[in-house]
């Protein structure tokens, strides 16, 4: 009897490959078509984004965060204004924290509506792709009317926004959302029970509850193994505690119940943005105090007092506080954090990011062995991962 030789094939996918969602280099071992080892290599995007930040000023540092994850910009930046607030114990106006939640909504939308597309134009539909740019057409629409800027907004800063909503805005919004739930029905219809649909993504890149919490996995690919765990609700920020929503979650763990979920938070976030263009306060956008915690001794008696303390701040290095903070925030595609730690300087001693496609890439070798080559593309497109987040 003679014993076949089995001959393992070793193959590249990417960093050129359109469905490798930027410059992902997967180093896949196949027997056949049959997944036996898949080896993610990062770093061909790697801008040492960190060490950037830790030589400017804080402010200065701000468009980094727009240019991490290009996909959800203000909600990077939201986690670094909040970290730097929370460092200076500042306080923003109720104004500001709802305007800061209105556009984290439209920025979760902007995210998972290219998640999903891009992913069933991978698995090859293509007409979600087409529909669902023309609703982030309108959403970057919104982000330019606020912040000239269709994509690096810099909106969000620490103490507030930037400037108010322009005054048709609103309206605007309201319109979007009024129609947007129909939009969202219009593409469950081509995808959810497609059966070619269905075939590619049910039992596909199964995770375990145990797994998920071993590899620190966050947003929506913790809540498809059954844990109802989302930072708006369990650590509330902002003003999340005065809206009402749901939290989506599912127990199956596959990539069907990673899309549904994203479907289910794209009405969740629709439903936030209605109760907040009905309930905007009125009031002041940023904080007017320009001290950050002045020594005891100086009592400001005048504007011009004010002014020149406020310039001496931010030349001179004074009155920053000193320690250290860590701030998660629930990005579009799980737990965003930012770790800052100050010596009193104008530039922070030290910045580490926790970036969350970073922790969901790592699993790819468990999601994928024993599946076959055209259901790795499946898997990636269910982490929803971007480079710019991942590499820094």
């Amino acid at each position: 009897m003679t014993l076949k030789k089995i001959k393992l094939l070793t193959l590249n996918f990417g960093p050129q490959h359109p469905a490798a969602h930027g410059v992902l280099r997967l180093i896949l071992e196949l027997n056949g078509e049959r997944v036996i080892y898949a080896d993610p290599h990062i770093g061909l995007l790697h801008r040492g984004t960190e060490k950037f930040i830790e030589n400017k000023p804080y402010l200065q540092s701000l468009p980094y965060f727009d240019r991490l994850d290009y996909v959800s910009m203000m909600a990077q930046e939201h986690t670094y204004s909040l970290a730097i607030e929370k460092l200076f114990m500042y306080e923003i106006t109720k104004r500001s924290k709802y305007i800061r939640m209105l556009f984290l909504e439209i920025t979760r939308i902007l995210n998972h509506i290219m998640s999903l597309t891009t992913h069933a134009l991978d698995v090859g539909a293509l007409t979600p792709f087409l529909w669902g740019f023309e609703e982030r057409e309108k959403l970057m629409g919104f982000y330019e009317k606020v912040s000239g800027a269709r994509m690096h907004a810099a909106y969000i800063r620490p103490g507030g926004v930037s400037q108010d909503l322009p005054l048709s805005l609103l309206n605007e919004i309201y319109c979007f959302s009024s129609a947007f739930e129909h939009r969202i029905k219009e593409i469950e219809e081509l995808l959810t029970n497609n059966r070619i649909w269905k075939q590619r993504l049910i039992n596909v890149g199964i995770c375990s509850t145990n797994f998920a919490k071993t590899w620190s996995f966050s947003g929506v690919l913790l809540r498809s193994t059954g844990i109802k765990w989302d930072l708006r609700k369990n650590t509330p920020y902002e003003a999340y505690r005065d809206v009402r929503f749901s939290i989506p979650f599912s127990e199956n763990g596959d990539s069907f119940d990673r899309y549904l979920l994203r479907i289910e938070e794209l009405s969740q976030s629709n439903y936030i943005i209605s109760q907040i263009v009905n309930n905007l306060p009125q009031g002041s956008i940023r904080n007017t105090n320009f001290l950050v915690k002045p020594p005891s001794k100086l009592e400001i008696k005048s504007t011009i007092q004010s002014l020149i303390y406020h310039f001496c701040f931010f030349s001179n290095k004074l009155w920053l506080n000193e320690g250290e903070v860590y701030v998660g925030v629930e990005a579009p595609k799980g737990e965003f954090g930012v770790f800052l730690i100050s010596d009193g300087s104008i530039v922070p001693y030290r910045c580490k990011i926790r970036s969350p496609g970073f922790f969901h890439l790592q699993a790819i070798n468990y999601l994928s062995k024993g599946h076959l080559l055209a259901d790795v593309v499946t898997i990636i497109g269910t982490l929803d991962i971007v480079f710019g987040e991942i590499d820094r």
